[in-house]
């Protein structure tokens, strides 16, 4: 009997939102529960050379014009397109702590009038699609209160407001729409927690029922 590939879930949402604390409990759910191997990336990944130069700059200790980073961080991405192709093809699930969605949003949330959406999406064309793409809402307010933002470059209120909407763009997509689900970050850590791993077992179900391949991110 052939083994069943590995699965692509992806968590989006603003800096607070949740994101970190709910993908290492769905990873740790599905190593409890699931019949496959799991591997847990996080993006960007700041081991690699351009990881290193995206980290100077979100520390603020470089700068980078805002085509060029944004590039940058699809490069990053790109970096492990085939590492994560590679270990779905042989059955390992694969949960990332941000993708192509927050590269896109974040540099549109820059108002730099040639860097809209439809521009920063053009790199991550050919990338893995994910198979979910769990999206933790919360206003950037609620968002600050859970003890603050940090001092990166990004991690400001007024850009997590427009990031918001922008997500709120990706979201409704025609593109899009399919693979995201939205995930009340608002409530307790248990109930989202709750939410998130029934909105996976339905996705799973949905790709292991119809035996749908592993899709790559298409154009607008």
């Amino acid at each position: 009997m052939a083994t069943k590939r590995g699965k692509l879930i992806v968590f989006e949402g603003l800096d607070r939102s949740g994101k970190s604390t709910q993908c290492a409990r769905l990873v740790e759910y599905l190593r409890q529960n699931g019949s496959t191997d799991v591997k847990h990336l996080r993006f960007p990944d700041r081991t690699t050379p351009i990881g290193q130069m995206i980290n100077n700059y979100l520390a603020g200790s470089s700068q980078q014009e805002d085509h060029v980073i944004h590039l940058l961080f699809s490069a990053n991405r790109w970096e492990l397109a085939q590492t994560i192709e590679s270990a779905i093809a042989g059955g390992t699930t694969v949960v990332v702590d941000r993708y192509y969605y927050s590269g896109c949003v974040y540099s549109a949330a820059k108002q730099n009038p040639s860097l809209d959406l439809a521009w920063c999406r053009h790199p991550e064309i050919g990338l893995p699609r994910p198979d979910i793409c769990l999206f933790l809402d919360i206003n950037a307010e609620d968002a600050a209160n859970r003890g603050g933002y940090g001092n990166e470059r990004y991690e400001k209120q007024d850009m997590q407001d427009r990031v918001r909407g922008l997500f709120g763009e990706m979201r409704i997509h025609e593109d899009e729409k399919d693979d995201i689900v939205v995930i009340d970050a608002g409530k307790d850590i248990e109930t989202v927690e709750k939410c998130v791993q029934e909105a996976v077992r339905v996705a799973i179900e949905r790709v292991d029922s119809g035996d749908r391949p592993l899709r790559r991110v298409q154009p607008w």
